[in-house]
């Protein structure tokens, strides 16, 4: 599990102008990761738009990212969904053999129950051996998973190994960090948190901002996972102004006028999501200007 100490990545789909999958660009995207400190990568994430890509797109996506990997780093495959028996056929049918565990976000849109949101889980873990991260964002799936179904599911599998936790509140974090198992890893999913997060005990962080800007975000992580608060303050506080304008107007359409000014893909996202504005382009590029 020392592998997911650190900083993910939440990789987005590169698009063409036509809408086609652009592999070059997704090339030189997980190469800007691994060359800039990042520790592992998540895969068809959110940020990935998977909602909006094909089975065969999706294939093709973790193909190429596999290739170009080529296992330097570690992999975690996103796999999740509002139907338990979809998300658990999904596994089955999954060549998983380059990946090392599966991020699985809480049932969305059906808003079941806490019993639920547990026996989901429960289903989903005893379908495979494979590590799983669990993904609490309720800012997606109107419903919080809450630290007692968490802490329950730590303590009742072994390959519940951790949770990404996206709802934005150090208080539930917190919680979690206190009453789960000492090797369960406490992952931040809110970029603007992440560092309060790793200083309470959290075990890093799945960052959207950090692959625009990896080499300063996962050296304050790093800085935090040593105990160096102040080091580490210096980093978020030059980076925290970026992490407000990636998420201004929604997610990944920041993060990809981001990398299309570095100059690493195109800013294009599948309808309905739509490209950031031009105001908010130009506030991106100042940013990345005065870096």
């Amino acid at each position: 599990m020392q592998k997911f100490k650190g900083t993910g990545v939440a990789l987005v789909t590169p698009f063409l102008e036509n809408g086609s999958i652009d592999f070059d660009g997704l090339e030189r995207l997980v190469n800007y990761q691994i060359d800039n400190g990042i520790n592992y990568l998540v895969v068809l994430g959110t940020t990935g738009e998977p909602a909006t890509l094909t089975r065969e797109e999706k294939e093709a996506v973790k193909t190429k990212i596999v290739e170009v990997n080529n296992g330097r780093l570690p992999l975690v495959l996103g796999i999740g969904g509002n139907n338990t028996a979809a998300v658990v056929e999904e596994i089955k049918t999954t060549d998983l053999s380059s990946f090392d565990a599966i991020l699985s976000v809480s049932p969305y849109y059906n808003k079941p129950t806490q019993e639920g949101i547990y026996q989901h889980f429960k289903v989903v873990a005893e379908s495979t051996d494979k590590p799983i991260i669990l993904y609490n964002v309720p800012g997606r799936t109107s419903s919080n998973m809450s630290p007692e179904v968490v802490v329950r599911l730590a303590k009742d599998f072994d390959n519940v190994i951790a949770v990404k936790e996206a709802k934005g509140d150090m208080v539930q974090a917190m919680k979690i960090i206190q009453h789960a198992p000492k090797d369960f890893l406490v992952i931040s999913g809110d970029d603007m948190i992440a560092l309060p997060m790793v200083l309470a005990g959290g075990a890093g962080v799945i960052s959207v901002i950090a692959q625009g800007l990896p080499e300063k975000f996962s050296k304050l992580i790093q800085l935090g996972l040593q105990g160096k608060p102040y080091e580490a303050y210096e980093f978020h506080y030059k980076v925290a102004d970026s992490i407000d304008l990636i998420f201004d107007e929604g997610n990944p359409a920041g993060i990809k006028s981001m990398l299309q000014k570095l100059g690493i893909c195109e800013d294009e996202v599948r309808l309905p999501l739509v490209k950031a504005s031009e105001e908010l382009q130009t506030q991106i590029s100042d940013f990345i200007d005065h870096q």
